[in-house]
């Protein structure tokens, strides 16, 4: 493996996450791993054994040494929660570190991440398959689909920024999972339960459910209209539920009319539905706000709402949302 070990980088925080579809990970076919050391052995990286995929579930670190034996468990696993993926090698300096700094903030995200770290050096399939230029490098897959996440080094701050859109991005693709952590009767306190009418929400998203989960949603809202939480659950259920009557090429021809039409309300919705759940967070709420500046009446407002919307799917701490807010201003007064 000639890959040359990589100088500390910016991460790309700023850039949109989305699934990526050219990686094909089936290609990478089980088979036995071989015995693998790790890099410096204060490092993270540097445990030795690696536990199946499956022992998160019951209980374990949502720790994994990825091997060519557990790759394709793990990309099954990510059906269920994001799997992050760590690409290191013992030449590279800040391999061990990084490994150490994600295994850590992952661990806080409560079960709704798995960590994979990878050796290029002995499953350089991998890093073939993900197109790696330089170690180390972290991307993640979700639903079997690779996500790019960054190159080199980064804090903590970038880190949790690009966990919280992939989050956004998984959740966008039906990936709402949690995988327990810490070892059982560890005495850990267990997660407060969510209100009844959230915890109704919940589960019908997890059966795929998103208009009982809207309508859960909703009647939460009737009961306490400031439910922060209940507000940006519905605006997201409803973003999926949108999604749902898109396929490939219906969202191409979508695309092709909004570009050719860029008065008609619902093309220019729609593709900004289509950019917000594919990670072009500024791509989509731009698109809404252009709308906005060249449209009045019913259709304005129409416009207006949806966006108000999409800045709770986003989050409303988001940088993106307050520049998106910063351009409605403009547009409106």
């Amino acid at each position: 493996m000639t890959t040359p070990a990589s100088r500390p980088v910016p991460p790309v925080a700023a850039s949109p996450l989305n699934l990526r579809g050219a990686v094909d990970l089936s290609a990478l076919k089980q088979r036995p791993a071989p015995a693998a050391p790790g890099p410096a052995a204060s490092g993270a990286a540097g445990s030795a054994a690696a536990p199946a995929p499956e022992a998160a579930e019951h209980g374990r670190p949502l720790r994994v040494d990825v091997t060519e034996g557990n790759f394709q468990e793990l990309v099954q696993l990510s059906a269920q929660v994001p799997v992050v993926i760590a690409l290191w090698a013992t030449y590279s300096p800040g391999s061990d570190q990084l490994v150490d700094v994600l295994e850590r903030i992952v661990e806080s995200y409560d079960g709704r991440l798995v960590l994979g770290a990878a050796d290029i050096d002995v499953f350089p399939e991998l890093a073939q398959a993900f197109q790696v230029q330089a170690v180390p490098t972290a991307v993640a897959v979700v639903k079997g689909q690779p996500v790019p996440l960054f190159q080199g080094g980064a804090d903590e701050q970038q880190i949790r920024s690009l966990f919280d859109e992939l989050l956004k991005v998984a959740a966008a693709n039906g990936v709402t999972g949690q995988i327990g952590a810490g070892a059982p009767g560890a005495g850990e306190p267990e997660a407060p339960p969510l209100p009844p009418l959230h915890q109704e929400a919940f589960d019908a998203i997890e059966a795929g459910d998103y208009a009982a989960a809207a309508a859960a949603y909703r009647q939460a809202l009737t009961e306490m209209p400031t439910d922060a939480e209940a507000k940006a659950g519905l605006a997201q259920v409803e973003l999926m539920e949108r999604l749902q009557s898109f396929s490939g090429p219906e969202a191409d021809a979508l695309r092709r009319l909004a570009a050719d039409e860029p008065d008609n309300l619902e093309a220019q919705l729609g593709v900004a539905d289509l950019d917000i759940a594919g990670g072009h967070i500024e791509d989509g709420l731009g698109r809404i706000v252009t709308f906005i500046g060249r449209n009045f009446g019913p259709e304005r407002e129409t416009a207006r709402v949806r966006l108000l919307e999409l800045f709770d799917v986003v989050g409303t701490g988001d940088e993106r949302v307050a520049k998106a807010r910063q351009g409605l201003a403009r547009v409106l007064f």
